[in-house]
């Protein structure tokens, strides 16, 4: 008879892993095969629904009848075998259902994007249990939705060693990799995978990212649709299919494959993000809002959602809305990551420039020149707030940073340096 502690805990085990995951299939793809010979030794009955085939786990990994045969070998009589072995069991049963409730606590805040969350249940693993693919798999997948692609490498490498046969989760490595730039160590991912195992989704969708970081984007896009050939419910094929199209302008094809992908999984908020992007570049505003929207009401942790939607919001005249959207971002950044958010700030000060509250303005361009200090477009933004401020001269020296930082834009940078004694016009200063 379970206590009722550890009821509740195996309650809460099976409905969450119920949601999403399996006992089984945490224990096919996260526990080595020495961690699951210590741990489970009788997995019988109904093991798909939750820990409710869990019959008998014993302290050495052997059952009653085994331990009934040690004891009666060594002459200790019967009564004190029944009670060794039902001590035995129970300490075992516990230590299961503590570890199904870390994994089952940690996956369910992954869901629903809670990473910090996530990871603080992760560290109360044994180091036996912390070190496998599946739990390596999530910590690197939290770091990855937090945007520490450096702790995310970490662990999906870390991966890698623990599991080399291991191929679910890689294609988060070679995103990390495409977003770190590391074309070397991402072109001998795509090469170790394809030799690995070729009809694998995964291993054609790191190859696609492979080019797609060397911005060829129709080959990439060549190695998407075979990973989709193996896979047409791969909905990370999908979703980067989309982002080529869109560097490739190609808005009603990348239209498609978002949609395809939210077909196959409607939580698949990247999806939800790539329509709202074509759709604001398209200046389909209310649309825009609406999937924008949609993703956030899957991720609400995420930073990049929300100044998305000030964006939008900002564009749509709707202003001061905008602006509460994005303290919203800054307090989000500020909870989960401890830092403030650049683009965030960048988009308010534009925000605030256009409501005429230019020392406000200033003060959060100030902000961001600290965070990105090479970025041009920040210099010739604080350019035009000091000369509405009147300060001419701080604004040569900011049109001048602007310059050299980006020569290739000279010619919007030399005429605000000509017209400095001039009425302003208007720029688009939004893009950061």
């Amino acid at each position: 008879t379970f206590t009722r502690e550890r009821s509740s805990k195996l309650s809460f085990v099976s409905t969450t892993l119920q949601q999403d995951v399996t006992a089984s299939s945490i224990l096919d793809s996260g526990t080595s095969k020495v961690g699951k010979r210590a741990l489970f030794t009788d997995v019988t009955k109904e093991g798909t629904a939750g820990v409710a085939g869990i019959e008998r786990v014993t302290e050495k990994g052997m059952n009653r009848k085994n331990l009934r045969r040690v004891y009666s070998e060594n002459d200790v009589n019967e009564e004190k075998v029944e009670e060794e072995v039902d001590l035995i069991e129970d300490e075992g049963i516990d230590e299961v259902l503590n570890l199904l409730y870390i994994l089952g606590t940690a996956y369910k805040y992954l869901c629903e994007y809670k990473c910090r969350e996530a990871l603080h249940s992760l560290q109360k693993l044994p180091s036996t249990q912390y070190q496998t693919g599946w739990v390596q798999h999530q910590v690197g997948r939290a770091y990855f939705e937090m945007a520490d692609y450096t702790h995310a490498q970490r662990a999906l490498e870390n991966l890698q060693t623990i599991e080399p046969h291991r191929m679910k989760g890689l294609e988060l490595l070679s995103t990390t990799y495409w977003h770190l730039k590391k074309e070397v160590e991402l072109c001998y991912l795509a090469q170790r995978v394809t030799e690995f195992d070729n009809t694998a989704p995964e291993s054609w969708c790191i190859v696609g990212n492979c080019f797609s970081l060397q911005k060829e984007h129709e080959t990439a896009l060549k190695f998407f649709r075979r990973s989709l050939q193996l896979d047409p419910s791969f909905t990370y094929s999908h979703t980067l299919s989309g982002h080529e199209y869109v560097s490739n302008e190609d808005f009603d094809k990348a239209v498609a494959c978002f949609r395809n992908a939210i077909r196959f999984d409607e939580r698949h908020y990247n999806a939800w993000y790539g329509l709202g992007t074509i759709y604001f570049r398209q200046e389909k505003y209310d649309l825009s809002e609406y999937h924008f929207r949609r993703a956030l009401s899957i991720n609400p942790q995420s930073s990049v959602l929300h100044c998305y939607l000030g964006m939008v919001l900002n564009a749509n005249g709707k202003h001061y809305e905008a602006l509460k959207t994005l303290d919203t971002v800054l307090d989000v950044r500020t909870a989960a990551h401890g830092a403030s958010n650049p683009q965030a700030r960048f988009q308010r000060s534009t925000i605030l420039l256009s409501l005429g509250r230019c020392e406000e303005a200033l003060t959060e361009l100030e902000k961001v020149r600290d965070s990105a200090p090479h970025e041009a477009s920040v210099h010739f933004t604080m350019g035009k707030v000091c000369k509405k401020l009147g300060n001419v001269k701080k604004a040569m020296r900011c049109f001048l940073t602007a310059l050299d930082l980006d020569p290739k834009n000279s010619n919007l940078y030399q005429s605000a340096i000509d017209r400095l004694d001039e009425p302003d016009i208007d720029e688009d200063v939004s893009t950061f």
